[in-house]
């Protein structure tokens, strides 16, 4: 197991940390998901206002843990041989600080991480810039969620750490001990996903609930995949690089990005890996993963992406893009058609039975009830009568258990991961999500249009998943240009 094996699962399990399972009746998690417009909390400073955190530290012995700044690391540790430097401040964002602490251990993940997606590595101090810009981003998008009233309960934390040891398939002590072996300290890992936790609801509160979409444009929506035939949307395997363009930018700012987009685009269509140029130039929240945006439906794109990437073939880099966030380059990876209409779907029928984890129901208690439960249906016992009388589950329990037909989306990644290579009659092992643990059995498969008003469903989260990427990198565009940065790196 290493290190990039949590990250992974850590970036994949916040962003979708306040998903729950479709099933009438059953209550919201605790906040949404995702990612959302700007209110009123961080005031604009002006350029070269002081960050209003007291004196700041220079760049001389800065503060380890547990020192103020200005403070000697120890009364006697430096005694005859000098002041012995500690830690240092690379960079202040409005009232915090980051450290060369800090940058280290971010910079030592990203470049596991990097090497373990084969994509190789940029100068090494072209690498430093960029961790320490995405640092800069994250911490003030902590800083405002904090600011502004989003939190993250401490039970929120320990599912999301249960299920991530759950997907590593080890007990919460291993997983514990597997962190320490390979560096990293519990605690930070805890406060890492905390943090990912609040920038996906605080995108979901200021961004992607602010999306809107008429009813016309859905029934235009629903006539363009209507006339579109039995073909069905293109999918893209892409791969991106963004230039963000200050909010007011003068033009000659505005030039300099387009020349820097103009620069990368000129190397990768050179021969240049685009996963390395991506990691070296682009301002893209998946700059650090080499660009890469996996598969993307062409109806969930944005329309100047589906654009230029209808033109393209696999391998071919598109011309430098222009949007409100900045200037964009996109890498066509592969393409696949669909063999069946836009709204014509695999779906599963399929129930579960649900057994709540808390105070008064213990994990381990939880297990073993639900364990029990799993041993009795393999042995013939009636799934639907024992989903009548144990399912916590109080909208699916007295249908004994069941879901009904649902698509891919409309359950949380760990269940429906769960669901997915089951046969129909087949009953999985328990499954932990944020509602507690699981049982699933398919009851039958097909693939079939969506009703008329699932359609609609439908349409509507496309074209919000649409607007939901570009939305979020203007309105973080605005929230990084209102901070107030001091860069420090140099310093040293």
């Amino acid at each position: 197991m290493t290190r990039t094996a949590f990250v992974v699962v850590l970036l994949a399990l916040a962003g979708t940390a306040a998903a729950q399972f479709r099933a009438p009746g059953a209550p919201a998690p605790g906040a949404p998901q995702g990612g959302g417009a700007l209110s009123p909390g961080v005031q604009p400073r002006e350029p070269g206002a002081a960050p209003g955190a007291g004196p700041a530290p220079g760049p001389g012995v800065a503060p380890g843990p547990g020192l103020s700044p200005g403070k000697a690391a120890a009364p006697g540790a430096a005694r005859g041989r000098g002041p012995q430097l500690v830690d240092r401040i690379v960079a202040i964002v409005n009232k915090d600080v980051i450290t060369q602490r800090d940058l280290a251990e971010r910079l030592a993940l990203v470049e596991t991480q990097l090497k373990r997606q084969g994509t190789p590595l940029p100068a090494a101090d072209v690498l430093e810039r960029q961790v320490l810009e995405r640092m800069i981003s994250d911490r003030v998008q902590v800083q405002f969620a904090r600011e502004t009233g989003v939190r993250v309960d401490e039970l929120q934390i320990d599912r999301t750490v249960q299920a991530i040891a759950e997907q590593n398939k080890l007990s919460l002590p291993d997983f514990r001990t597997a962190l320490q072996r390979q560096g990293v300290s519990y605690d930070r890992f805890r406060d890492d996903i905390r943090n990912e936790i609040l920038i996906s609801r605080l995108r979901e509160r200021e961004v992607d609930s602010k999306i809107q979409v008429a009813e016309n444009e859905i029934d235009n929506f629903l006539q363009e995949a209507q006339a579109g035939g039995a073909g069905g949307p293109a999918a893209y395997n892409l791969s991106h690089i963004l230039v963000r363009v200050p909010e007011s930018a003068s033009p000659e700012q505005v030039e300099a990005r387009r020349r820097r987009a103009q620069e990368a685009l000129a190397k990768a269509r050179g021969g240049g890996n685009f996963g390395e140029l991506a990691v070296a130039y682009s301002d893209a929240p998946d700059a650090l993963q080499g660009g890469n945006m996996g598969w993307r439906e062409q109806e969930r794109l944005p329309e100047l992406f589906a654009e230029a990437l209808s033109k393209l073939k696999p391998g071919e880099v598109s011309e430098v893009v222009r949007s409100p966030a900045g200037f964009h380059l996109l890498k066509l990876n592969d393409r696949r058609g669909g063999a069946a209409g836009a709204f014509v779907m695999e779906q599963t029928h399929v129930r579960h039975i649900l057994v709540r984890v808390g105070e008064l129901a213990p994990e381990a208690e939880a297990r073993r009830k639900i364990t029990v439960l799993r041993t009795r249906i393999v042995q013939g016992a009636d799934f639907a009568e024992l989903a009548r009388l144990n399912s916590d589950d109080t909208g699916s329990a007295s249908r004994g258990g069941d879901l009904g037909w649902i698509v891919p989306g409309d359950v949380v990644p760990e269940f429906e991961r769960a669901m997915t290579p089951l046969k129909p009659g087949e009953v999985s092992e328990p499954v932990r999500t944020q509602f507690g643990l699981h049982i699933i059995q398919v009851i039958a498969r097909r693939t079939a249009d969506l009703a008329s008003d699932r359609k609609r469903l439908e349409a509507r989260k496309v074209l919000r998943e649409r607007r939901s990427d570009e939305s979020y990198e203007e309105w973080l565009r605005q929230l990084r240009d209102r901070a107030y940065v001091e860069y420090r790196l140099e310093e040293r």
